[in-house]
């Protein structure tokens, strides 16, 4: 663990520990009790949002989808998620282990990587289109309320912009591209210059899946919306478990708005601290109570 991951940490630990202060641990005990039993049903799409994301992966593999089971896939990448939550790289420091994982049953570490990076699009695509969808019914819902909403807007708007220029980056060669801007700048690494073949050819199947899987890319971008969506399962059950009040459009819109406060303290190992303020955020300002969004987004 660097320097900067510890403080990070520590740093989001004690935000946690002074949201649990502020609530009090026998109001969040409380919470907690209430839902008692009622925890299995509520893990429940938490197991369906997974299966969703494992069936949007297996959609930009290509003929090499075949060659692994299902199972199998599902297990490599939520070997590769544990990676990508307990380190602060954005959610990118699983993605090699899944690619490396895959080699194991015959798909070429390229073609894996290849699935990979693109998968990891297509699931942006769709939190992106996910987060525009919760903003709107938010818009809605909260009418009176701009805590929330507009920089939710102002977030939604860079990240959206930063989706359309990675995908406009991969098919004009997104490695190849890194290396000769790197050279441009005089900037010699060896370990990428001896693997210029492999990163061309991973460039190709970049470029290959977009131009002719169109149908796996619209599949992938479908599963993984679907798994965005029936997360919003996960908050309905929440609030109703609670006795608080709660329709279908207010638990997207919060399921939404939360996973947008997640994805901005992404650089925190496992988020933590930030994502539970995030969400405190997100329930006070559709006046739920901060026990709640804690007991959520624990």
């Amino acid at each position: 663990m660097t320097r900067l991951t510890l403080v990070l940490l520590l740093l989001g630990g004690a935000l946690l520990s002074g949201l649990v202060l502020h609530i009090g641990l026998a109001t969040l005990a409380g919470e907690i009790q209430k839902l008692g039993w009622n925890l299995i049903w509520v893990m429940l799409p938490s197991i369906a949002v997974y299966v969703l994301d494992a069936l949007g992966w297996r959609s930009t593999l290509g003929r090499h989808a075949e060659k692994i089971r299902f199972d199998r896939l599902f297990m490599t990448r939520m070997a590769g998620e544990a990676v990508n939550f307990t380190t602060p790289a954005a959610y990118l420091g699983g993605e090699p282990i899944k690619a490396y994982l895959l080699s194991r049953h015959n798909v070429p570490l390229v073609d894996g990587m290849a699935s990979v990076i693109t998968a990891k699009t297509t699931m942006t695509l769709a939190e992106v289109v996910f987060i525009m969808l919760g903003v709107g019914l938010g818009a809605v819902l909260l009418s009176r309320s701009a805590d929330v909403l507009v920089p939710s807007l102002l977030g939604l708007g860079l990240l959206g912009f930063g989706v359309w220029l990675f995908l406009a980056v991969q098919r004009f060669g997104l490695f190849m591209g890194l290396l000769r801007l790197l050279e441009r700048l005089r900037v010699r690494i060896g370990w990428l210059q001896k693997r210029e073949q492999k990163l061309r050819a991973l460039d190709e199947a970049i470029l290959a899946f977009y131009q002719q899987d169109r149908r796996g890319f619209l599949l992938s971008c479908l599963f993984f919306f679907g798994g965005w969506l029936v997360g919003a399962v996960e908050v309905y059950l929440i609030l109703y478990f609670l006795g608080l009040p709660v329709d279908w459009l207010m638990a997207i819109a919060i399921e939404a708005l939360a996973v947008f406060a997640k994805g901005g303290t992404a650089f925190i190992p496992g988020s933590v601290g930030g994502q539970e303020a995030g969400t405190v955020l997100v329930f006070v300002a559709f006046g739920l109570t901060e026990a709640a969004g804690v007991t959520f987004a624990l």
